[in-house]
Formats: C-alpha cells, structure tokens, sequence
C-alpha cells in the first residue's frame, strides 16, 4: 500500500490554501502602492487605490441587482477604464466577464447574449448602434440589464440606450465591499467567443487559476519589471488582452488605454507616458515601423514589444531594431489564454544576420514557464513527432493555461482535449532543440490582423445570394492584414453576378474584416464524391499553406 503519512492530519485548510486568482494581485497592489498610477486615459489619471475601490463598488452593485456566482456580465468596450475595472469588479461578484469583440455585426452579438446568458451589458456610446440591434435579435426572453460606459474622450456617434449610466451604477455600490475569494480556483472567471470551423462561435470558459497563471506567465516571459508602463494597442475584448489587465496589476503597473490604434497616437503615448511594453497582432508593429519618420522621434528609452499570429519577417525584425524595440514572438489560441508558447531568444542569436535571427524567431517556440508542456504529436495515434524541423504534426497544449473548456458543448470539449491534450488545430514540426514551428492550419480560419475568421461563416452568407451555386473562401496573404478572405464562386445557370454586387451583399450580413476582398468566379475543384479542395484554391489564391497542402 502507498504510504500516507505525509497526508495523515495535514488537512488544507483556509490558513493553508487559498483559490489561485487575479483578483488577489489588485488587492495586494492597492495595499502596497495606493498612491501609484495605475490608470491613463485622457485627462484622467487614477491610482491603484482608486482603481481597487472602483472595483469593489462595481462588485457591491452588481451583487445588489441580483448578479452573482455564474451569472454573465458582458461587456462591450474599447480599452477604457471601465475595461480594466470590468476584470476585475465583476468576478469579485461571483460573476463571469464577457467581453465582446467591438468589430462584430449584430446577429454574431445576439448570438452571444444568449448563448451566454448574459444578464447585464456594459455598453460604450460608440457601440450603442450596433448592441442595439443585437439586443433586438436576441430569441432569449429574460431581460438583459443595459449600462451606458460614456468616455470624455469619445467625441463621435452614439445615443444611450441603457436603463442607467455606468457611473451610477457604481454609485449603488459600496467601495469597502467585501470580495470574496472564489469558492474554488477552478470557477469560471471569463467567458470569450472564438471563431470555429462553423458559423456560430464556440464559447471558451477560463478558470481563475489559469487567467493567474497565464498573467504571472507574462511577467516571466519579458522579465517585466515593477511599476511598467503598458500601452494598450491589444484589445482586452480579444483572450481578455492576453491576460494582461490582470499583470499590470500584479507588477503595479500603468495602463495607459488607447481607443483606437493609429501609428501616431501609439508614438505620442509612448514618448509622453514612457511606454516600455506593448503587444499586437503582427499589423499593429508593422504600422508602427512604416510610420512617417517624423513620428518616430524623440523615444530614447527602452521599449519592450510583444508580437502574435504571423511570425514577424525579417523587414519588421530590422524595421523594430531601428525604432530601438525589442521584439518577442509568442502564439497560442483563446482556448489557452492567448500567448501559451514563445520563442525565447538567445544572447548567440545576437550576433547572426538578420535573415537568419528572421528565421529562428519566426518559430513559436516552447512553452510559457506556468504551463505544463507545448509539443507536436501525431493526432491519430498521440505520439511525438520526430524533432527533426520536417515531419509534421499537430500542436498540443496541456496544463494550467488551457480553458475549462466550450461551454454548452460537451462534444467539442471532448474533442479538443482527446489524449489529454489540446488540440490546437495548427500543423507543425519541432525542431532538435524543443521549438516548434506552424506550417499549416488544419482548420480552415483566416487570420485577419489578429482576428479570426470563420470562413465557414462567409461562405454561409455567399450561399444566401440567388445567384451562388457554390463559394468556398481561403486566406489570400495581404501586406497590410496578414491574411483577407478570398470568395471562389461558382454562378448558378443564367445568373450573372460582379464581385462588387457580392461583396456589397457580404457587407449586409457580415462584420466589415470578415467580406471578402477578392472574389474569382469560375467552377470550383471538387472529389469524386463533390466535396470542395481548398487547397487547389489556396494555392490560387497564394496561401501561406499551399506549398504544404
């Protein structure tokens, strides 16, 4: 028999354990630095003092209308200071934050009110037209409680459309609130929608302990240092901004939000508030390093970027060397928090040209220090691939930064972790020295300057035109976005159609990056038994993976 003396009268206890959360890293900040800056926006600056209190209010408020343990609170924001409160004052209540991708169309939003159940929304003025049709789409019944988030600096459309405005509902909440820890590490903390191979997105459920984990992952990873300056260019609506809300608050940082990301604003902020550490999709970099030059002067301190999706080439590697930024490349998915892997740079590669530093960097690495192990496996019979750079396999995840998992969705949770793996979905081989390298998608998503696109979804919308026999869409390489969508077309007999007519049609029902940029009529590639091959159109269309199709 095993021997148990090591759990005889050790019981867990709360003087012992206690639930793994972000939340604990803004209230021990707030005791340590009450006075420091913790948020820039505009005019405002708020202190961590400020910040914990605003929270706490929120918590109060939303517990005395009724919110609590599981309930949804979703979100529609920019990256203002709402935001930040809303990861925090709303699992303070118990509740579960949803934040909604800004740039989506309404029925996509009304799908996710009530596939998630959202009781409240929180609202910003620039989205009101937008939330407003959703919550009419919605087919859920019980009633969602709307809350203006107005911003000073938001100048631009937008009507109120809510029962109240955010600033009187914290006003009904008690800024000594008393939070309580959750129940267990393993409640949900956020709830964030991701793009499948179907039209409707999959609800990805995340745990306190991995949001922690993933957020402590990220100072450990940059070797961010106490009191950094973080410029908000990722949008929190996307894997809560890579955890990030919750790791300025553990580094007692500055968040510095941004509505919206332009070359100049970001240079501005950063020469003004000393900006040492930004993320973003490979678009928001490569903005920044083909800037007007007069935009680029006067930043003589150290800055700290971090890049995601597309591997960075070797312009934007030179371009960020230049601007005197130092560039870190990580991937992941929704399903494991954002950023789970990276590619650690070592001093040797220094001294390499920048072709080949391109090429090593351009690799997604090993994985983070808080998660248990990324690899490339065979999916059928869940072996290791060879770690020889050339036979291909799929990219695994497993531990503590992975999601509860697809809420309402039994089966695809299943599927994604069979073998007691996450199944990523991204081909790729791993090289003698741990690093793994994507050479294909295995789903067919489109990813379009960080977001992705269901392509599934689009072609959904071209079968619904009176004159589209067949449509099948693929990622067409854009300079700009990474990847656009591309619409093969097939016209039913007699019909005639231009592009600019489907494109315009695509544009009713769809958010704008998800229409198409390129649309090519002719028949489509087809098997024996009529299926689609996507990958002869991938290689039309000049696709990243066509080499390997």
């Amino acid at each position: 028999m095993p021997n148990h003396t090591f759990s005889q009268d050790l019981p867990r206890t709360e003087a012992n354990f206690a639930a793994f959360t972000p939340l604990s890293f803004l209230e021990r900040t707030a005791l340590v630095y009450p006075d420091r800056l913790a948020v820039v926006h505009g005019t405002l600056r708020q202190t961590w003092a400020q910040t914990y209190a605003r929270c706490r209010q929120l918590a109060s408020a939303l517990q005395r209308r009724g919110i609590g343990q599981g309930d949804t609170v979703a979100v529609m924001l920019p990256n203002t200071p709402p935001m930040v409160e809303a990861h925090f004052g709303i699992p303070m209540a118990g509740a579960v934050l949803n934040a909604l991708n800004t740039r989506l169309d309404a029925e996509a939003l009304a799908f996710m009110l009530d596939h998630g159940e959202a009781r409240v929304v929180i609202v910003d003025r620039e989205f009101s037209g937008v939330m407003s049709r959703a919550l009419a789409l919605r087919t859920r019944t019980e009633p969602v409680l709307v809350v203006d988030a107005d911003d000073a600096v938001y100048t631009g459309p937008g009507e109120p459309i809510g029962a109240l405005a955010y600033e009187a509902l914290l006003a009904e909440g008690d800024a000594a609130f008393a939070w309580q820890l959750p129940e267990d590490e393993w409640d949900a903390i956020s709830l964030n929608y991701t793009s499948g191979t179907t039209g409707n997105p999959k609800g990805v459920v995340y745990h306190h302990r991995g949001a922690a984990m993933n957020a402590v992952s990220n100072i450990l990873e940059w070797d961010m240092p106490k009191h950094a300056v973080y410029l908000w260019t990722l949008p929190m609506f996307h894997c809560n901004g890579w955890c990030f809300p919750w790791t300025v608050a553990a580094r007692a940082g500055v968040n510095v939000c941004l509505r919206k990301v332009e070359p100049k604003a970001v240079f501005d902020a950063i020469r003004e508030h000393k900006v040492s550490h930004y993320c973003g999709a490979p678009i928001v970099h490569a903005g920044l390093v083909n800037a007007p030059d007069e935009l680029k002067q006067g930043i003589g301190h150290p800055v700290k970027a971090m890049v995601a999706g597309a591997a960075p080439p070797a312009a934007m590697i030179e371009g960020m060397e230049r601007l005197g930024f130092d560039l870190t490349h990580v991937y992941g998915l929704t399903e494991v928090y954002g950023p789970a892997a990276v590619c650690v740079q070592h001093d040797a590669w220094d001294s390499l040209d920048v072709g080949e530093r391109a090429r090593l960097n351009a690799r997604q690495g090993v994985n983070y220090h808080l998660q248990r192990g990324v690899t490339v496996m065979d999916p059928l019979t869940m072996q290791p691939v060879p770690a020889d750079g050339e036979t291909m396999g799929e990219i695994m995840f497993r531990g503590n930064i992975a999601m509860k998992g697809y809420l309402k969705n039994p089966r695809a949770t299943q599927e994604a972790f069979a073998g007691g793996w996450f199944h990523s979905g991204d081909l790729a081989v791993q090289y003698p020295d741990g690093y793994v390298k994507i050479k294909d998608r295995s789903k067919d998503i489109i990813i379009s300057g960080g977001e992705n696109i269901s392509s599934i979804e689009v072609e959904d919308v071209l079968y619904r035109h009176p004159a589209v026999l067949a449509a099948a869409v693929v990622a067409k390489p854009d300079e700009k976005w990474g990847e656009t969508p591309c619409a093969f077309v097939e016209t039913k007999a007699g019909a005639t159609v231009t592009p600019e007519e489907l494109i315009a049609h695509c544009r009713q029902h769809l958010a704008g990056f998800k229409v198409p940029r390129a649309v090519v009529f002719g028949e489509l590639p087809k098997t024996s038994t009529g299926k689609i091959q996507k990958f002869e159109l991938r290689k039309k269309a000049g696709s990243k993976g066509a080499i390997d199709a």
